[in-house]
C-alpha cells in the first residue's frame, strides 16, 4: 500500500517580527504558542523575506520565483502585473491534496488564488462583505491614516498609510477579522482534515498589520507603562543614505514622541499575542484530530515592523526589523533545531515540494531546499539572500539588499549605498560603508547584487559601483 502523504498546515501574520518569538513583557509571553511549536521544529533563526511588502513578499513566497523574475514587485491590488506561475496552493491541489486558504490573499498570479479550484476558500473580501451586512465600517477610518508624500511612477505624490493611532475594537469578538479567519480554518479542518485525502490549509491572518484596532482584553495585558523601548527608536542610523529619510517608513515616524511609541508597542505586542493564541488553537485541533504527527506545519509573516527604530514605521525598508522574519518548519519525525543558515523566503517552496513529493514547482523557481538543514540541524556557511523593494501603489522607491553570514548591503534609487556589519553592530546603526575602509567588501557585495537582480529582470538601471548620476 503506498505511503499515505503528509498534511500541510501553513500559517502566516502580517508585520510579525522577528523578535516576538520568544518574547515577553514584564512576566506576560508575547508569544507562548509559537515558542512552543519554535521548539518542536526546525527554527530557522536567519529567514528573510525578498520584498518587505505584503504582495510582493506574499507572491515570491507561494511561487517561489523572486519578485522582479514574477514581475509582482509592488502592492499591485488589481493584478495587472500579474503573470502565469504556478503556486503551492495549485500544486497541492494538482497533486491530490484537498487544499483550503483562509485569510489575506495578497498572492497575485494567472490564474488567481481564487482561481484555482480550491476546496475552501474565504478572504478578507468575505470578511469585509459579513461587516458591511451588520453595518459595520470595513474600511480603514481617516482618523487611523497619516499623510505622506511617495514617489509613484517618477511624481511625488500624496497617499495615506496607517499611522500610529491606538484605538479599541468595540464590536462583538466573533466579527474580528482574525477571529473570523479562526472559526474558518477550524471549519476547514472539521471537514478535510482526517478525509480520503490528505489537506493543506493556507491560514493567513491579518495581525498585528495597524491600523491598531485591538480588542480591549488583549490590549490591556501590554499597558505602555510597562513597555521599554529599545534604545534606538526615534534615533537615526549614522550615514544612513538621505533618500532613506524621504521613504514613507521615514515619514510615518516624523514628530511621533516616546509615550506615544510606548502605545503602539503596546497595541502591537497584544496583536501579536492575540493571533498566537489562534495559532495555538489550530495546532490544538490538530492534535485533537490526531494528525499533529502526520502535518507538516509551517509558520512565517511576510514581513516584519520598524516600530520606530530608525525613526521609521511600517515596513518598506530593508534594516533588519523589516526583512528578517521568523520562519519555523515542524516536519513529523524529525529533531527540532536552530540552524544559523541565512535562508531566504524563496527556499519554502522547494522545500516543500520535497518534503511533500510534489511535481510541478514552477520552473523560475530558484530557491534552495532547506531539507539538509532540517534533517540534520546542521547550518551552511556562505550563503547569500537578496530583497528588493521597489514602492508601494506603483513603480516608487527602489532599495536593493544582499545579506550574508555577516554583512548587508543595501543601494537605493540614488546608487547610494549603506553597509551594515551584522556581528558588530546588529541593530545597524552605523553604516560603514561611509568610512572608506570597506571598499572592496561594498564592491564585491554590490556587484553581487547588481549580477542577481539583473539576471532577474530588474526594471531599475543598475550602474557599476562608483559611477557617478549622469
Amino acid at each position: 500500500m503506498e505511503k499515505r502523504k503528509l498534511n500541510l498546515l501553513y500559517v502566516m501574520t502580517d508585520h510579525q517580527r522577528f523578535d516576538s518569538i520568544g518574547m515577553r513583557c514584564k512576566d506576560v509571553p508575547v508569544t507562548p504558542n509559537l515558542t512552543a511549536l519554535a521548539g518542536d521544529s526546525t527554527f530557522f533563526l536567519r529567514a528573510y523575506n525578498t520584498c518587505p511588502l505584503c504582495v510582493p513578499a506574499r507572491t515570491a513566497l507561494a511561487t517561489g520565483v523572486y519578485p522582479t523574475a514574477n514581475h509582482v514587485v509592488y502592492n499591485d491590488w488589481k493584478g495587472a502585473t500579474a503573470t502565469r506561475h504556478r503556486t503551492l496552493q495549485l500544486l497541492l491541489e494538482e497533486n491530490g491534496y484537498s487544499v483550503g486558504h483562509v485569510g489575506v490573499d495578497h498572492v497575485r498570479t494567472v490564474p488567481g488564488l481564487s482561481d484555482c479550484g480550491l476546496d475552501f476558500y474565504f478572504s478578507q473580501k468575505d470578511h469585509a462583505g459579513i461587516l458591511e451586512s451588520r453595518g459595520i465600517q470595513s474600511k480603514r477610518r481617516v482618523s487611523d491614516s497619516v499623510e505622506v508624500f511617495e514617489l509613484v511612477d517618477g511624481v511625488r505624490k500624496e497617499n495615506r498609510y496607517s499611522g500610529t493611532n491606538v484605538s479599541v475594537w468595540n464590536h462583538p469578538m466573533e466579527l474580528f477579522k482574525d477571529r473570523c479567519f479562526l472559526e474558518k480554518s477550524l471549519e476547514f479542518l472539521d471537514s478535510f482534515a482526517g478525509g480520503d485525502r490528505p489537506f493543506a490549509l493556507f491560514t493567513c491572518f491579518w495581525a498585528p498589520h495597524p491600523p491598531l484596532i485591538v480588542p480591549e482584553e488583549y490590549l490591556s495585558k501590554f499597558p505602555p507603562s510597562c513597555i521599554m523601548l529599545p534604545e534606538n527608536v526615534g534615533v537615526c542610523s549614522k550615514g544612513e543614505p538621505a533618500s532613506f529619510r524621504r521613504g514613507v517608513a521615514a515619514q510615518l515616524a516624523e514628530n511621533v514622541s516616546m509615550d506615544e511609541w510606548r502605545k503602539v508597542w503596546g497595541a502591537h505586542l497584544a496583536l501579536t499575542n492575540m493571533v498566537d493564541g489562534y495559532i495555538g488553537m489550530l495546532v490544538d485541533k490538530l492534535r485533537q484530530k490526531g494528525l499533529y504527527d502526520d502535518t507538516v506545519i509551517v509558520f512565517t509573516p511576510d514581513h516584519g515592523d520598524n516600530l520606530g527604530q530608525h525613526s521609521m514605521y511600517q515596513k518598506m525598508e530593508m534594516y533588519e526589523e523589516d526583512v528578517h522574519v521568523p520562519l519555523m518548519i515542524r516536519v513529523p519525525g524529525t529533531a527540532p533545531s536552530r540552524p544559523d543558515t541565512v535562508v531566504s523566503h524563496l527556499d519554502v517552496a522547494p522545500t516543500l515540494c520535497e518534503i511533500l513529493g510534489l511535481d510541478g514547482l514552477d520552473p523560475l523557481a530558484d530557491g534552495k531546499s532547506l531539507v539538509p538543514e532540517i534533517m540534520s540541524g546542521q547550518s551552511r556557511a556562505g550563503m547569500a539572500v537578496f530583497s528588493a523593494y521597489s514602492g508601494n501603489p506603483g513603480y516608487g522607491d527602489v532599495r536593493r539588499a544582499v545579506v550574508t553570514d555577516r554583512y548587508k548591503l543595501i543601494t537605493d534609487g540614488d546608487h547610494e549605498v549603506a553597509l551594515f556589519d551584522l556581528v558588530e553592530d546588529p541593530d545597524e546603526m552605523d553604516n560603514i560603508a561611509a568610512d572608506g575602509r570597506h571598499d572592496e567588501i561594498v564592491k564585491k557585495l554590490y556587484a553581487r547584487c547588481m549580477d542577481y537582480h539583473v539576471k532577474r529582470n530588474d526594471y531599475f538601471e543598475w550602474r557599476e559601483y562608483g559611477r557617478k548620476m549622469d
